[in-house]
């Protein structure tokens, strides 16, 4: 299966490590290089603002999915090809999971950590198979996976997690993974 669009998950925040940003703009420069479309919350700022800042500047396509309540809040990104404004969160994540081949993890707080695992969930219920990136960038989802391994070996998972997501070290590996996903 060719992947044509991505939906990356991650912060409205830069995080305290200048890394978080610099990953994410390593990866939109490729994600627009290769011209696959980028779906994602539709903020300007932190992580989110660099990864679109980044994919547009490749001249790729960037939709942004923002509930009329983050309108006010968060800093909606001003230049995207297109902005899709929701009534509800729920709303926003049913989009952003629809318009994407693959999801892709990125360092974010509690709503992209609510964003992975229902997208998670969803998997598990066989509402979708689509794949889950994890960029364990530094080792930021290090304690993640350790959770997950955790609930795996005390027998709360389903299957194995590792069926699900697959981990990778930074944006170089994100890439080469959608790459053989692709067949390329």
């Amino acid at each position: 299966m060719k992947i044509q669009s991505v939906t990356v998950f991650c912060g409205s925040k830069s995080g305290n490590q200048s890394g978080f940003t610099n990953q994410a703009i390593e990866l939109g420069n490729a994600l627009g290089e290769n011209g696959i479309q980028l779906v994602y919350g539709g903020g300007g700022k932190g992580i989110m603002g660099a990864i679109a800042d980044a994919v547009l500047a490749k001249n790729g396509k960037v939709v942004g999915i923002m509930p009329q309540l983050l309108l006010e809040w968060e800093a909606q990104h001003q230049g995207l090809t297109e902005l899709i404004v929701t009534e509800t969160m729920h709303d926003r994540k049913k989009i952003l999971f629809e318009k994407a081949d693959v999801a892709i993890i990125l360092p974010g707080g509690m709503g992209t950590m609510d964003e992975l695992f229902e997208m998670l969930t969803w998997n598990n219920l066989n509402i979708h198979q689509k794949k889950v990136i994890v960029l364990n960038w530094e080792g930021y989802y290090s304690p993640l996976i350790a959770m997950m391994e955790h609930m795996h070996n005390e027998g709360f998972m389903y299957d194995d997690w590792r069926n699900r997501i697959t981990v990778a070290k930074d944006a170089e590996a994100v890439m080469q993974t959608i790459h053989a996903w692709s067949g390329e």
